[in-house]
């Protein structure tokens, strides 16, 4: 059997893109057949049908409805799968034979657009990562380019291939393609939540990438983006933009410009660092709330929110710029009227950028042209209110934002204020814009009127009372009798169509008000048409434009936000010092304090320098807020670098070229890696990457394993830390063991802290404030009993604790025994060991003040004098 015309159409096509789903448009509805069927069948649970096609059994087929087809690909996509998009190129109704079909767009998880299908104020990379240069590897460095399609953004750079996972996690794209998958997995790992392709390696031929990427953006050289000399670089650059060439099936107008992301002025932060400190995402629900992004973020536009999130996850390294954006920040603190009167003007401003990749795609509808005239409209407002700033990088803004004044008298001219969402429905074009189009709607208008005054005339002429002139798509115009007056229907009359209980006739007079109506609807929605595309492609002209204004106002929106978190929370401006000393007075954790009331959260100062003050071990129990300290102090250097102020009475910070963080214990099962593995990787990644320029933060090392294991290498790591000839860095160090607190005054830079505890009788109250010098216990059993422990087991873990407190093995002995002080002593002490524990043990008794004791306190010690007397 001969297989049909259309369904080898679809094969043909379906060729071409063997690794797609093909969504084959016929009619109302876009289609798919065999493999894809079944397979879009089981994921989107539709119903599997069948279509004859020629073979001996019928193909299986499924299918959606057109004017819905985007949730559908969007399950799709994120379950891994790409889309090819086969439309229909001429009208059905005005095709000779088989309708023109081919594939329009590819969709994939790095390159959607659709506003519906996005997060608002999050980015959708897409990434090339070029790991050979000339077909061989180039050790050391790799070639990365990420760029958001639906915004224009593109980037490129060339990190060494030791933090390019890091990279790759800070970017965070949803699509990643390469020359090689298993290269890639080599390098840098398994990335399970991005979707990874092969392609084609010729793509990553440095000849071959420059030629892509001048033919994209009309230039003769590349030098002006920095890529000449970076051939990885320019190979992933030009394989990302083939491959937007080969899904997008358009001139991408939109991307304009090609960034090269210095990594030298950014702070690269470690997956750990950023999980750790919340930044971006909760530790627990896994979403912004509770975050420092949610906290920052006060923007009143999508562009302006994914704008911050970038800075959040990249600060600063460079003083300069750093103190440009405070100067913006302070600029509107000081003048909080003019930042209020912003964030007023910026809330009417709609995603320009997002709406950029419409205008590229030839998707801008008229509710979208509408948006742009609201979001330019805004622009002259924002001018005035920035025209009388001092702050240089404020009106370096002002001075950035176009008017655009000719594109809002052509959007206000041109389109209908009520247009509708289908710019097929017609009502898009306001009157008074085209004459022509005037005359069409006239004659419309006018027709309505024609034929109410041709039915009139009729039953006069005729003195049929109830004859009516109707209209129905197959038919058209027809005058309809019912068959009571037939013998009243004049000759003139031209039968059409015989009903059960009425005739339709035609008259000349009819035939000729009815071209005119129909006429004059077609050519008025065709016209409309044509002058919306019109008004397109002049807004398409100006894409440079609008680009230089959406870039200026998302940032002026990250300014004013911040601004705004600054005055309502009292935070100051740090002064960015040059002298390597960190100093902060009553610093507070931005996140924590707001969830708590009545302003209860207790400020703490923190001393860190690059001499006698290098590190603080913290010691103190557990819940009394070491962890949270720690944090605060990493936030707050890690706000000053982003361009913000920041929770503090005053702030003095170097720049810190990383932020490195350690804090808690889990598992990673996936890699095989027990918990104990994980912070050793952790804390070996910290050791390998650190500089003298670095904070950073440890939270408990060595408490997977066994206490004499656990202490040696917290210890070693301390060492080694402090060593200014191996490290040397700005550490915040907190410990349950207590005996490393033997080590300030034996190495240089180390200084004890702890955090205040309060005890009254058998309650533990926590004071939250750090104090110089070290505790000398962590009430673990205290907390045990906050926590709900059984009454039985926290008597017999005091039991326990007393017991061990007798023997050689505590804070004391340790410490000394590292650090080789006792051995000498020790000997002269079992001289008379056994006379010693006897005084020891009447000198305890003689200072004991038995009304003081709580009932468990008096059970503890005279366990504790009991188990002493039996070593005597």
């Amino acid at each position: 059997m001969a297989i049909s015309p259309m369904m080898q159409q679809y094969l043909r096509i379906h060729e071409e893109y063997p690794d797609c789903l093909l969504l084959f448009r016929l009619g109302d509805f876009y289609e798919l057949f065999f493999e894809d069927a079944k397979t879009a069948s089981r994921e989107l649970e539709l119903t599997l049908t069948g279509k004859d096609c020629g073979l001996e059994e019928r193909a299986p087929m499924c299918g959606v409805p057109f004017h819905s087809v985007n949730t559908y690909i969007e399950k799709l996509i994120a379950r891994g799968y790409k889309v090819a998009i086969c439309e229909q190129l001429e009208d059905p109704a005005l095709a000779k034979g088989l309708v023109k079909r081919d594939v329009v767009r590819v969709m994939t998880a790095g390159t959607v657009t659709d506003p519906s299908m996005l997060e608002e104020k999050s980015n959708n990379f897409l990434m090339s990562v070029a790991l050979e240069t000339d077909g061989k590897r180039k050790e050391g460095a790799a070639g990365i380019a990420w760029a958001d399609v639906s915004t224009g953004e593109f980037y490129v750079a060339e990190p060494p291939e030791a933090i390019l996972r890091a990279e790759i996690l800070r970017i965070g794209p949803t699509e990643i393609i390469c020359s090689g998958t298993a290269a890639l997995q080599e390098c840098v790992g398994q990335l399970t939540e991005m979707t990874i392709s092969e392609q084609n390696s010729n793509w990553f031929q440095a000849h071959n990438a420059r030629e892509t990427l001048k033919n994209h953006f009309g230039l003769s050289s590349l030098a002006g983006f920095g890529l000449e000399e970076r051939k990885a670089a320019l190979c992933a650059a030009g394989a990302l933009m083939k491959y937007l060439g080969e899904t997008q099936k358009n001139s991408l107008e939109h991307m304009t410009a090609l960034r090269f992301a210095r990594s030298g002025n950014k702070m690269l932060l470690d997956p750990n660092t950023r999980r750790n400190l919340e930044l971006t995402e909760s530790l627990r629900g896994k979403g912004r709330k509770g975050t420092l992004l949610s906290l920052l973020d006060k923007t009143h536009t999508a562009m302006g929110g994914r704008l911050l999130k970038s800075w959040v996850e990249a600060p600063l390294t460079e003083r300069d710029e750093i103190n440009r954006r405070l100067n913006a920040v302070e600029a509107l603190v000081r003048n909080r009227m003019t930042g209020m009167s912003l964030a007023e003007e910026l809330e009417g401003v709609y995603d320009m950028e997002r709406l950029l990749s419409k205008i590229s795609y030839r998707s801008l509808n008229a509710r979208d042209c509408l948006a742009l005239c609201a979001s330019f409209r805004k622009i002259p407002g924002i001018r005035s209110l920035l025209s009388e700033t001092e702050c240089a990088e404020l009106r370096k803004i002002r001075d950035q934002l176009d008017p655009m004044e000719d594109l809002t008298a052509l959007l206000e001219h041109a389109i209908h204020p009520d247009a509708p969402m289908l710019i097929t429905e017609g009502g898009i074009i306001r009157d008074g814009y085209s004459e022509v189009l005037d005359d069409y709607r006239e004659a419309q208008k006018n027709g309505k009127q024609w034929i109410l005054e041709l039915e009139a005339n009729e039953r006069d002429a005729t003195g049929i009372r109830n004859l009516r002139v109707q209209y129905n798509k197959v038919f058209g115009y027809y005058i309809e009798v019912t068959k009571s007056f037939l013998q009243q229907v004049p000759s003139r009359y031209i039968r059409k169509q015989t009903l059960t209980n009425a005739e339709r006739y035609m008259t000349p007079e009819l035939k000729e008000i009815e071209q005119k109506i129909i006429g004059a609807q077609e050519q008025s929605v065709r016209l409309e048409l044509q002058i919306f595309s019109e008004i397109r492609d002049q807004i398409a002209g100006q894409i440079p434009r609008i680009q230089q204004t959406a870039e200026a106002l998302k940032k002026l929106d990250v300014y004013q936000s911040l601004s705004r978190v600054a005055s309502e929370n009292a935070y100051v401006r740090p002064e960015m010092v040059t002298d390597g000393t960190l100093t902060i007075t009553e610093g507070r954790h931005p996140v924590v304090e707001q969830s708590l009331r009545d302003n209860s959260f207790v400020p703490n100062d923190t001393l860190l320098d690059e001499d006698e003050n290098r590190m603080m071990i913290i010691t103190g129990p557990n819940m009394a807020g070491k962890s949270t300290y720690m944090r605060q102090v990493a936030l707050i250097c890690l706000m000053a670098q982003i361009g913000s102020f920041v929770p503090a009475r005053e702030a003095k910070l170097p720049v810190c070229d990383r932020i490195f963080t350690r804090v808690g214990a889990s598992d990673d099962l996936a890699s095989g890696q027990s918990t104990f593995m994980v912070e050793m990787s952790e804390t070996a990644y910290i050791l390998r990457n650190a500089t003298k320029d670095s904070l950073i933060i440890l939270d408990e090392i060595g408490r997977g394993t066994s206490t004499f294991d656990g202490l040696s290498i917290a210890w070693a790591v301390v060492e080694y830390i402090c060593d200014k000839e191996k490290i040397g860095a700005k550490t915040l160090f907190a410990t349950h063991y207590h005996e490393l607190s033997e080590l300030e005054g034996h190495l240089d830079g180390i200084k004890n802290y702890c955090i205040s505890v309060k005890e009254h009788g058998e309650d533990v109250i926590f004071m939250r404030k750090i104090m110089r010098g070290g505790a000398d216990k962590s009430f673990g059993v205290h907390v045990a009993r906050l926590a709900g422990i059984p009454h039985p087991v926290i008597v017999r873990a005091h039991e326990i604790q007393a017991r061990l407190e007798v023997s050689d093995i505590n804070q004391n002995t340790i410490g000394q025994n590292i650090l080789g002080e006792n051995n000498e002593s020790r000997k002269n002490e079992q001289q008379d060991l056994f006379e010693y524990k006897k005084m020891e043990i009447i000198q305890e008794l003689q200072e004991l003040d038995v009304m003081a004791l709580t009932p468990i306190d008096a059970m503890n010690r005279l366990f504790l004098l009991r188990e002493k007397a039996k070593l005597v």
